[in-house]
């Protein structure tokens, strides 16, 4: 087959921004130059790069007999996922079971009916628990003859070594930041504000357009830009820890609430409730299972949230030590240039570096699920400190 779109970044691919590289590589697999093409991909790259993105124009141009025109019914539909040969799953619970990748499985046998591939687009692969990717092994180990396998996760270390062993990976980079302003100056920002939101974003397409897009979101870094310098004593250590720890929940609450709320009435549906008769002797079980997921999930955004508050810190300490380096680097936060330079001249850069090295200290603890408080509040006293 060959392709009628000229440039790597028009069509279907047009999303993928800084991405050439990646891109090449997937229209030759699509091409089928120099036996490019493969029965299984883990597609993998930075928070923003656009892994799932990158998977679902990849599995419409598999589709598109013009290799990913972008405007045939083959690429509308599997982008949006109602192409009936393209199968996009994304969850929002902690874990893909041994049940849904079965299904998948089950789905993977079979022949495409419109399209020339049955194509799975799995955009969490990093959450397949261990039997699932049991189950998920012998499929990629033995595929039909048109099936393709696309699965997505953070990093090649984040699936089962047993699964990427058997994927051809691809691995995308953050974006440039000229190449993230140049998106939003095409979506109508104008220039100032797309320079400012793409650096602030450091690469991140999503985060750069929630700041263009969400004044809440901008407040919000703002507020917490300016805790660094409002750091005196313990007091406003503590303060300062439990109000980052609760807006990072009010942030999960918002997001969850109306997931767990059809969730729960999804389930109530199901399981009878609300009718007469008596309830099923799982009702229980399954309810409390049902709230443990909740749970977690929201305990899942809470951490990305702070995750968030974590690298505004980082920025912020890394234009402190430029400074103090006299590097000659663009700042993140050039708009607090004259705070930061502030602090770079009554601080050494020792200190700074302390204080980088408290960030990641308190990004390893959250992984290793020490209470939010604490880790923040040690974070912070390790600023005064510092």
């Amino acid at each position: 087959m060959t392709t009628e779109v000229e440039s790597p970044l028009t069509g279907v691919w047009s999303g993928l921004v800084g991405q050439e590289p990646a891109v090449t590589t997937l229209r030759r697999a699509v091409d089928g130059v120099d036996h490019a093409m493969t029965h299984a991909w883990l597609i993998t790259g930075p928070p923003g790069s656009g892994r799932s993105n990158a998977a679902r124009a990849f599995a419409a141009a598999l589709q598109c007999s013009r290799g990913g025109c972008g405007e045939c019914n083959d690429c509308r539909t599997a982008l949006s996922g109602a192409h009936p040969d393209v199968t996009l799953v994304r969850t929002e619970k902690l874990s893909i079971g041994v049940d849904e990748v079965r299904d998948l499985v089950r789905r993977a046998s079979m022949s495409p009916t419109m399209g020339q591939h049955q194509v799975l687009v799995v955009e969490d692969a990093d959450r397949v628990t261990e039997r699932g990717a049991d189950a998920l092994l012998k499929s990629i180990e033995e595929p039909a003859r048109r099936t393709v396998w696309l699965l997505c996760a953070p990093t090649a270390d984040d699936v089962v070594v047993t699964i990427r062993s058997r994927c051809r990976q691809l691995h995308l980079r953050t974006p440039r930041i000229s190449a993230v302003a140049q998106l939003l100056e095409s979506e109508g920002v104008d220039a100032g504000t797309a320079a400012h939101a793409a650096r602030a974003s450091q690469g991140h397409i999503g985060r750069a357009r929630l700041l263009v897009r969400d004044e809440g979101v901008r407040n919000r870094r703002h507020e917490v830009l300016q805790i660094p310098g409002r750091l005196r004593d313990l007091g406003a250590c503590l303060i300062h820890a439990q109000n980052i720890v609760d807006a990072a929940s009010e942030e999960a609450t918002a997001v969850t609430a109306d997931i767990d709320a059809r969730e729960q009435a999804e389930l109530e549906e199901a399981l009878g409730m609300g009718t007469r008769g008596a309830r099923p002797r799982n009702t229980a079980v399954a309810l409390k299972e049902l709230a443990d997921q909740q749970k977690a999930r929201a305990k899942r955004y809470q951490r990305d949230a702070l995750d968030r508050v974590l690298t505004e810190f980082t920025t912020y300490h890394r234009d402190v030590l430029s400074v103090q380096l006299d590097s000659g680097a663009d700042l993140v936060n050039e708009e607090m240039r004259t705070e930061i330079t502030a602090v770079a001249r009554r601080t050494t850069p020792e200190s700074t570096l302390h204080r980088i090295d408290a960030v990641l200290a308190c990004r390893t603890a959250l992984e290793t699920n020490v209470a939010p408080l604490l880790a923040v509040e040690a974070m912070l006293i390790s600023f005064v400190e510092g």
